[in-house]
Parts: structure tokens; sequence; C-alpha cells
């Protein structure tokens, strides 16, 4: 059975009923404290953080992550035209640093072997070691629904796209509904 004829089953079910993997273990505790941690750092701009998550969630087709658009970066130019850039990125439009963060996503993804000399120096002509640093970090917290998604439990509980903002401490917190072009027009 492909994903799109599963619709939002879970894969597999769960002990107890449960709609989302909860193992209860401090490694629980420990990931989502990374997550959070990941989430506080601030030296990259929005548009270039949430074209990161984006492009996460489409490569691992999270359904949960592409229903969401966080609001800064929504308030930073991040709207569905450059979304479905993210999908090909390399032939699009978006500006040389968006496509650097987006190579280095695909490399740590889904090519390591393309993470070489000729990356560091793109991503060096855009961004700060500290800012480099970051997008490997958003990578990684990006990529850790990856149980959700093999599992099939990671559907949203709401319909089309909710805007997401984020805590001081790093907690998510999805919001109303989100108006887009295509819903508008």
């Amino acid at each position: 059975m492909s994903s799109s004829e599963a619709g939002s089953a879970p894969r597999i079910a769960l002990p107890g009923g449960h709609s989302r993997p909860d193992w209860g273990t401090p490694l629980d505790d420990l990931l989502a404290d990374y997550a959070r941690a990941a989430v506080r750092a601030r030296t990259v701009d929005p548009y270039i953080t949430e074209i990161v998550r984006l492009r996460c969630a489409q490569t691992h087709d999270c359904r949960r992550c592409a229903a969401l658009r966080a609001t800064d970066a929504v308030a930073a130019g991040v709207d569905e035209a450059v979304v479905d850039k993210i999908r090909r990125w390399q032939q699009s439009d978006l500006p040389p640093a968006a496509k650097a963060a987006l190579r280095l996503a695909d490399a740590m993804i889904l090519y390591p072997g393309d993470a070489g000399p000729d990356l560091r120096e793109e991503l060096r002509r855009h961004f700060t070691e500290e800012q480099i640093a970051e997008i490997c970090l958003d990578v990684v917290k990006w990529s850790r629904q990856k149980v959700y998604v093999a599992f099939r439990t990671e559907a949203p509980t709401w319909d089309g796209l909710a805007g997401v903002s984020f805590d001081a401490d790093g907690n998510a917190h999805p919001g109303a509904p989100l108006q887009t072009a295509a819903a508008t027009s």
C-alpha cells in the first residue's frame, strides 16, 4: 500500500491505542530537549530556517511538518510559491544562500558524499561558521520525526496549513489556519 493509499491510518498499530509513539524512555526526553534547543538558535534568518525545515518535510514525507508554516518565515516572504520552488530548488530562482542551505540539507539527508570542499566553500560565501552549524542542527532536528513518518502517525490534527511559532523554551505552538494565495483566489 502506498503512502497516498494509506491516508491517515497508521502503518503499524501502536500498543495501547496511542496515535504517536511515546516510548517513555530517557532518550525520548533527551531528543525532545535537543529539538527545543535547536529551535532556540537564532543566527540564521527565518526564511532560510523555514526553507530548510520544509525541505526536510518534503524529503521525509512528513505530513505534519508540511502542513505548518513558521509565522516569522511567512512574514519574511516564505509563501506557497517558495514552497513549490523548494521541491526543485536546483533549477529554481531561489537566492544563492537558500540554494546553498538546501544543498547542505540534501547532502545531510540524501547524498552524504556531496558534502565536500566545494559545498563548504559555497556555504562560507553565504553563512558564518555558527550559521552553518545551526543549519546542520536544524536538519537533524527536522529529521527526528522519521519514526512517526515510518509509522504514519505524523498527520496534522487540522485541515490545511497552520502557522507555528516557538516560545523562548523552544516549544512549538501551532496556531490558526493560514490563508494561502491558492485558498484566497
